[in-house]
Protein backbone atom coordinates (compact mmCIF):
# COMPACT_ATOMS: atom_id res chain seq x y z
CA UNK A 1 0.00 0.00 0.00
CA UNK A 2 1.15 3.54 -0.75
CA UNK A 3 2.85 5.14 2.23
CA UNK A 4 3.57 1.85 4.00
CA UNK A 5 7.09 1.26 5.27
CA UNK A 6 9.65 -1.50 5.25
CA UNK A 7 11.69 -1.62 8.45
CA UNK A 8 14.49 -3.56 10.13
CA UNK A 9 13.95 -4.38 13.80
CA UNK A 10 16.81 -5.29 16.11
CA UNK A 11 15.06 -6.79 19.12
CA UNK A 12 16.56 -7.98 22.41
CA UNK A 13 15.77 -11.65 23.04
CA UNK A 14 16.44 -13.23 26.44
CA UNK A 15 14.96 -16.42 27.85
CA UNK A 16 15.02 -15.19 31.47
CA UNK A 17 17.15 -13.21 33.91
CA UNK A 18 19.61 -16.07 34.30
CA UNK A 19 20.36 -16.44 30.59
CA UNK A 20 22.51 -14.25 28.38
CA UNK A 21 20.50 -12.16 25.95
CA UNK A 22 21.19 -11.21 22.36
CA UNK A 23 19.86 -9.01 19.60
CA UNK A 24 17.98 -10.66 16.76
CA UNK A 25 17.24 -8.90 13.49
CA UNK A 26 13.81 -9.06 11.87
CA UNK A 27 12.77 -7.42 8.60
CA UNK A 28 9.14 -6.32 8.58
CA UNK A 29 7.30 -5.07 5.50
CA UNK A 30 4.22 -3.02 4.67
CA UNK A 31 3.99 -1.29 8.05
CA UNK A 32 1.27 1.33 8.06
CA UNK A 33 2.36 4.71 9.47
CA UNK A 34 -0.98 4.79 11.33
CA UNK A 35 -0.11 1.71 13.39
CA UNK A 36 0.93 2.15 16.99
CA UNK A 37 4.32 0.72 17.94
CA UNK A 38 2.64 -2.13 19.81
CA UNK A 39 0.40 -2.92 16.85
CA UNK A 40 3.53 -3.18 14.74
CA UNK A 41 4.91 -5.67 17.29
CA UNK A 42 1.65 -7.63 17.03
CA UNK A 43 2.29 -7.89 13.28
CA UNK A 44 5.88 -8.98 13.94
CA UNK A 45 4.75 -11.68 16.35
CA UNK A 46 2.14 -12.96 13.92
CA UNK A 47 4.90 -13.14 11.31
CA UNK A 48 7.18 -15.05 13.70
CA UNK A 49 4.42 -17.48 14.68
CA UNK A 50 3.66 -18.18 11.02
CA UNK A 51 7.36 -18.92 10.53
CA UNK A 52 7.30 -21.36 13.44
CA UNK A 53 9.42 -19.08 15.65
CA UNK A 54 8.98 -17.92 19.24
CA UNK A 55 7.13 -14.57 19.40
CA UNK A 56 8.67 -11.64 21.23
CA UNK A 57 7.43 -11.24 24.81
CA UNK A 58 6.52 -7.66 25.73
CA UNK A 59 4.31 -6.01 28.33
CA UNK A 60 1.05 -4.32 27.41
CA UNK A 61 -2.38 -3.80 28.88
CA UNK A 62 -4.58 -0.73 28.40
CA UNK A 63 -2.89 0.60 25.24
CA UNK A 64 -4.27 4.00 26.19
CA UNK A 65 -1.22 5.49 27.91
CA UNK A 66 -2.45 5.10 31.48
CA UNK A 67 -1.23 1.72 32.79
CA UNK A 68 2.54 2.06 32.32
CA UNK A 69 2.99 -1.52 31.12
CA UNK A 70 4.43 -0.84 27.63
CA UNK A 71 8.03 -0.51 28.77
CA UNK A 72 10.23 -0.55 25.67
CA UNK A 73 13.59 1.16 25.22
CA UNK A 74 13.49 2.31 21.59
CA UNK A 75 16.54 3.66 19.76
CA UNK A 76 18.15 4.61 23.06
CA UNK A 77 15.12 6.29 24.66
CA UNK A 78 12.40 5.00 27.00
CA UNK A 79 9.10 4.83 25.08
CA UNK A 80 10.79 6.03 21.89
CA UNK A 81 11.56 9.33 20.17
CA UNK A 82 8.48 11.38 21.06
CA UNK A 83 8.00 13.44 24.23
CA UNK A 84 5.22 12.91 26.77
CA UNK A 85 3.86 9.61 25.47
CA UNK A 86 4.07 5.93 26.30
CA UNK A 87 5.09 3.23 23.81
CA UNK A 88 1.48 2.35 23.04
CA UNK A 89 0.87 6.00 22.04
CA UNK A 90 3.89 6.03 19.72
CA UNK A 91 2.88 5.70 16.07
CA UNK A 92 4.95 4.38 13.21
CA UNK A 93 4.73 7.71 11.40
CA UNK A 94 7.48 8.77 13.82
CA UNK A 95 9.85 6.61 11.74
CA UNK A 96 10.89 6.57 8.10
CA UNK A 97 10.89 3.92 5.39
CA UNK A 98 13.92 1.59 5.65
CA UNK A 99 14.73 2.73 9.20
CA UNK A 100 16.47 0.35 11.59
CA UNK A 101 14.82 0.37 15.02
CA UNK A 102 16.59 -1.04 18.08
CA UNK A 103 14.29 -2.24 20.87
CA UNK A 104 15.51 -3.25 24.34
CA UNK A 105 14.00 -3.86 27.79
CA UNK A 106 14.45 -1.51 30.75
CA UNK A 107 18.03 -1.95 31.96
CA UNK A 108 18.14 -1.99 35.76
CA UNK A 109 19.27 -4.43 38.44
CA UNK A 110 15.97 -3.89 40.25
CA UNK A 111 14.01 -4.73 37.06
CA UNK A 112 15.17 -8.28 36.18
CA UNK A 113 14.20 -9.57 32.76
CA UNK A 114 11.27 -11.97 32.75
CA UNK A 115 11.60 -12.68 29.04
CA UNK A 116 12.73 -10.62 26.05
CA UNK A 117 11.32 -7.10 26.54
CA UNK A 118 9.24 -7.90 29.64
CA UNK A 119 10.81 -7.01 32.99
CA UNK A 120 9.75 -7.60 36.58
CA UNK A 121 8.72 -4.21 38.01
CA UNK A 122 7.33 -5.62 41.25
CA UNK A 123 9.98 -3.59 43.10
CA UNK A 124 7.69 -0.61 42.53
CA UNK A 125 4.80 -2.53 44.08
CA UNK A 126 6.86 -3.31 47.17
CA UNK A 127 7.80 0.35 47.53
CA UNK A 128 4.12 1.33 47.39
CA UNK A 129 3.22 -1.43 49.85
CA UNK A 130 5.81 -0.07 52.29
CA UNK A 131 3.99 3.24 52.71
CA UNK A 132 2.44 4.66 49.56
CA UNK A 133 -1.09 4.75 50.94
CA UNK A 134 -3.28 6.27 53.65
CA UNK A 135 -4.28 3.74 56.32
CA UNK A 136 -5.97 6.07 58.77
CA UNK A 137 -9.77 6.07 58.81
CA UNK A 138 -10.83 9.24 57.00
CA UNK A 139 -14.54 8.43 57.10
CA UNK A 140 -16.96 8.54 54.21
CA UNK A 141 -16.26 10.54 51.09
CA UNK A 142 -16.83 14.22 51.70
CA UNK A 143 -17.90 17.03 49.45
CA UNK A 144 -15.07 18.42 47.35
CA UNK A 145 -15.02 21.70 49.26
CA UNK A 146 -15.32 20.21 52.78
CA UNK A 147 -11.53 20.15 53.36
CA UNK A 148 -9.92 23.47 52.38
CA UNK A 149 -6.82 22.82 50.27
CA UNK A 150 -4.88 25.59 48.56
CA UNK A 151 -5.09 25.45 44.77
CA UNK A 152 -1.32 25.39 44.36
CA UNK A 153 -1.00 22.41 46.71
CA UNK A 154 -3.94 20.65 45.07
CA UNK A 155 -2.46 21.18 41.61
CA UNK A 156 0.97 19.92 42.66
CA UNK A 157 -0.55 16.86 44.37
CA UNK A 158 -2.60 16.05 41.28
CA UNK A 159 0.44 16.49 39.02
CA UNK A 160 2.45 14.08 41.19
CA UNK A 161 -0.41 11.58 41.25
CA UNK A 162 -0.38 11.34 37.44
CA UNK A 163 2.71 9.09 37.69
CA UNK A 164 1.78 5.72 36.14
CA UNK A 165 4.77 3.81 37.50
CA UNK A 166 6.05 2.78 34.08
CA UNK A 167 9.72 2.89 35.10
CA UNK A 168 10.91 5.15 32.26
CA UNK A 169 12.67 7.30 34.88
CA UNK A 170 14.68 4.27 36.01
CA UNK A 171 15.50 3.30 32.44
CA UNK A 172 16.62 6.84 31.57
CA UNK A 173 18.86 7.27 34.62
CA UNK A 174 22.48 6.13 34.27
CA UNK A 175 22.29 5.00 37.92
CA UNK A 176 18.87 3.34 37.47
CA UNK A 177 17.46 5.58 40.20
CA UNK A 178 13.80 5.37 41.20
CA UNK A 179 13.82 8.77 42.92
CA UNK A 180 11.31 10.38 40.53
CA UNK A 181 8.79 7.58 40.96
CA UNK A 182 9.12 7.42 44.75
CA UNK A 183 9.11 11.19 45.15
CA UNK A 184 5.92 11.48 43.12
CA UNK A 185 4.19 8.95 45.36
CA UNK A 186 5.48 10.67 48.50
CA UNK A 187 4.50 14.12 47.23
CA UNK A 188 0.93 13.30 46.33
CA UNK A 189 0.23 12.55 49.99
CA UNK A 190 2.63 15.03 51.62
CA UNK A 191 0.81 17.92 49.97
CA UNK A 192 -2.66 16.93 51.18
CA UNK A 193 -4.20 17.01 54.68
CA UNK A 194 -5.19 13.34 54.48
CA UNK A 195 -1.55 12.34 54.20
CA UNK A 196 -0.27 14.20 57.25
CA UNK A 197 -0.77 11.61 60.06
CA UNK A 198 1.60 9.11 58.43
CA UNK A 199 3.83 11.64 56.70
CA UNK A 200 7.11 10.86 58.47
CA UNK A 201 6.70 7.08 58.59
CA UNK A 202 5.72 7.04 54.92
CA UNK A 203 8.79 8.72 53.50
CA UNK A 204 11.20 6.78 55.74
CA UNK A 205 9.65 3.43 54.82
CA UNK A 206 9.42 4.12 51.09
CA UNK A 207 12.97 5.45 50.74
CA UNK A 208 14.36 2.56 52.78
CA UNK A 209 12.47 0.07 50.60
CA UNK A 210 13.71 1.81 47.46
CA UNK A 211 17.29 1.39 48.66
CA UNK A 212 16.67 -2.23 49.63
CA UNK A 213 15.42 -3.00 46.10
CA UNK A 214 18.79 -1.99 44.64
CA UNK A 215 17.92 1.21 42.79
CA UNK A 216 20.77 3.67 42.34
CA UNK A 217 21.21 7.20 43.63
CA UNK A 218 19.86 10.30 41.90
CA UNK A 219 22.28 11.73 39.30
CA UNK A 220 20.74 15.24 39.27
CA UNK A 221 20.97 15.25 35.46
CA UNK A 222 17.20 15.46 34.94
CA UNK A 223 17.03 12.58 32.46
CA UNK A 224 14.12 11.11 34.43
CA UNK A 225 11.96 14.23 34.03
CA UNK A 226 12.90 14.55 30.35
CA UNK A 227 11.77 11.02 29.54
CA UNK A 228 8.75 10.76 31.86
CA UNK A 229 5.61 10.27 29.73
CA UNK A 230 3.56 12.22 32.28
CA UNK A 231 6.04 15.06 32.77
CA UNK A 232 6.58 14.47 36.50
CA UNK A 233 8.75 17.29 37.81
CA UNK A 234 12.07 16.69 39.55
CA UNK A 235 10.93 19.28 42.10
CA UNK A 236 9.25 16.27 43.71
CA UNK A 237 12.69 14.81 44.38
CA UNK A 238 13.69 17.96 46.26
CA UNK A 239 10.45 17.75 48.26
CA UNK A 240 11.07 14.09 49.12
CA UNK A 241 14.61 14.89 50.26
CA UNK A 242 13.24 17.56 52.59
CA UNK A 243 10.56 15.17 53.84
CA UNK A 244 13.14 12.46 54.46
CA UNK A 245 15.58 14.75 56.27
CA UNK A 246 12.81 16.15 58.46
CA UNK A 247 11.51 12.69 59.30
CA UNK A 248 15.01 11.50 60.20
CA UNK A 249 15.61 14.47 62.50
CA UNK A 250 12.30 13.82 64.25
CA UNK A 251 13.03 10.12 64.70
CA UNK A 252 16.53 10.87 66.04
CA UNK A 253 15.06 13.16 68.69
CA UNK A 254 12.15 10.94 69.60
Amino acid sequence: MSGDMNLTLKVWRQKNKDNRGRFETYPIKNVSPDMSFLEMFDVLNEQLINEGKDPVAFDHDCREGICGMCSMFINGRPHGPQQGITTCQLHMRSFKNNDTIVVEPWRAKAFPVIKDLAVDRSAFDRIIASGGFISVNTGNAQDANAIPIGKEDADMAFAAATCIGCGACVAACKNASAMLFVSAKVSQFALLPQGQPERKERVLSMVNQMDAEGFGSCTNTGACEAECPKGISISNIARMNREYLGAQLCSNHA
